[in-house]
């Protein structure tokens, strides 16, 4: 038991320098949400304020129309998941199960997608936005999110699907199941940790997503979180940097949440090489 003790704690010593590292923004930011106006500037800096001041969070909340981002945020992450879902599960089975001409084609395809960055195409899909008329409209940001997380998706679905024994579906097909029974009632309940896992990261980043969402939209109105953010920083004469940083901490929280929430399912479908 001594040589356990000591073990553990000789790895929390070697991992605590990494751990410090992370947890240090999160904790400056924190203290800066809740610690009154005037005793953010002091010099030299502290930890330590004379009050907590949890009213910053509500006066942030009033005077940056922060709940009419958040719900922005909320609709635009929440749709580009499910279409990039709805999208990736076909196109994933087929190219787990099937057999077709320009196979190996599509698959280099959505690697090479991988590859390009989002900015690069900022213009073109900017032009392309205003010729349909969705500058400003926040189904443009969820067509755009879908259409970049699509080839991940399919990739990490296709890596579990490969995963999954035939054995269960043509038993299914031996016993009478069409072939779309035994894909929704065999098949997709096993792919669940990976479907997780590439819901998660869809909607990461479709949450924390700044560049194309200050792009295409323009009103106010219409900002998702991290543009609003940027929004009370940027051209600012005075920055309220404790209502910054209180709007930060609450645009972290339902991504915390929903992490927190599937982490038994991100875990388990993190390990796609598993047999089941």
């Amino acid at each position: 038991m001594s040589r356990k003790l000591t073990r553990s704690l000789l790895y929390w010593l070697f991992l605590s320098p990494l751990v410090v590292v992370i947890l240090f923004p999160f904790g400056v930011m924190f203290v800066t949400a809740i610690r009154p106006r005037d005793e953010i500037f002091t010099y030299p800096p502290t930890w330590g304020f004379s009050e907590f001041r949890w009213t910053n969070f509500s006066e942030m909340w009033v005077k940056t129309n922060f709940g009419g981002a958040l719900m922005n945020s909320i609709y635009v992450s929440v749709l580009a998941t499910a279409i990039a879902l709805l999208l990736a599960i076909p196109a994933a089975y087929a190219m787990s199960r099937y057999r077709f001409a320009g196979k190996g084609l599509y698959r280099n395809f959505l690697l090479m997608t991988q590859m390009m960055s989002p900015i690069v195409l900022v213009l073109g899909l900017f032009r392309l936005m205003m010729a349909m008329g969705l500058v400003n409209d926040l189904n443009s940001l969820v067509v755009t999110y879908a259409a970049f997380n699509l080839a991940f998706t399919i990739w990490m679905l296709q890596s579990y699907f490969n995963s999954i024994p035939r054995d269960l579906e043509e038993a299914a097909w031996i016993d009478g199941a069409s072939h779309l029974t035994s894909l929704v009632r065999i098949f997709l309940p096993l792919a669940v940790p990976a479907m997780v896992v590439a819901a998660i990261f869809t909607f990461i980043n479709s949450w924390n997503e700044f560049v194309l969402a200050l792009t295409l939209m323009r009103s106010s109105e219409d900002f998702t979180l991290p543009v609003q953010i940027y929004a009370q920083v940027a051209g600012r004469y005075q920055v309220e940097w404790h209502h910054v940083m209180a709007g930060t901490v609450l645009a972290t929280v339902p991504v915390a949440i929903v992490f927190s929430w599937l982490q038994r399912y991100l875990i388990r479908g993190m390990a796609l090489g598993a047999v089941k």
